[in-house]
């Protein structure tokens, strides 16, 4: 009989899987940890977001996401309309000239518009409600009375990851010195978001 601890333990592994895996919410975290931009409250939102989810899906109220198609066809419009929107204004930054990049970055530090943007892109994606309420309840189910024990596990990977994303990507700020470099990076993240974006509409 599994024990708490190992529980705990696979719940860590098991959610931890389905975070890392690349998308638009790590690319922001990622991207908002390297300039320093409202770090805590970002990271804040996504390890609180996940919590939440984890527990619907723990507490069993994936068989309801599943039974809604329709709603989760209507989120992934406005997601992908969303985060194709915001590729562009990515692939804008790319073409900017140098002197731009502080006035962006003036802009872009809003507290409000990183708060806004980051619950967005967490609660505008519907594969979040498939993978983290639906497959993620379903796993910890089959845990019986320790599914609750497995749920914290996954919670604290959530935690884990984005406080080492978005406070460890300011160890990456020596390379992006140059304005050129951001060019790249968002380059990277505009090409990531319209990629995205199309899939979540091609998909509904």
């Amino acid at each position: 009989m599994p024990t708490a601890l190992a529980t705990a333990a696979a719940g860590f592994g098991t959610g931890l899987s389905l975070i890392v895996a690349i998308g638009a919410q790590n690319a922001f975290v990622l991207r908002q940890g390297i300039r320093r931009d409202t770090v805590l409250a970002v990271v804040g939102i996504c390890a609180l977001s996940d919590a939440a989810l984890i527990a619907l899906g723990v507490g069993g109220v994936g068989a309801i996401v599943v039974a809604w198609p329709g709603a989760l066809t209507a989120v992934g419009w406005i997601g992908g309309a969303f985060l194709i929107a915001y590729g562009v204004l990515a692939a804008r930054r790319v073409f900017r000239p140098a002197g731009a990049l502080q006035a962006d970055g003036e802009a872009t530090g809003s507290r409000r518009r990183a708060v806004l943007t980051c619950l967005a892109m967490t609660w505008l994606n519907p594969h979040v409600y498939l993978d983290t309420v639906f497959l993620l309840g379903s796993v910890a189910a089959d845990r019986g009375d320790l599914r609750w024990t497995f749920g914290l596990g996954a919670v604290l990977a959530s935690l884990c990851w984005f406080t080492a994303l978005g406070y460890g990507a300011r160890l990456l700020s020596p390379l992006l010195a140059r304005p050129a470099a951001w060019r790249i990076v968002d380059g990277l993240v505009a090409a990531m978001m319209l990629v995205l974006g199309a899939s979540l509409i091609l998909g509904s």
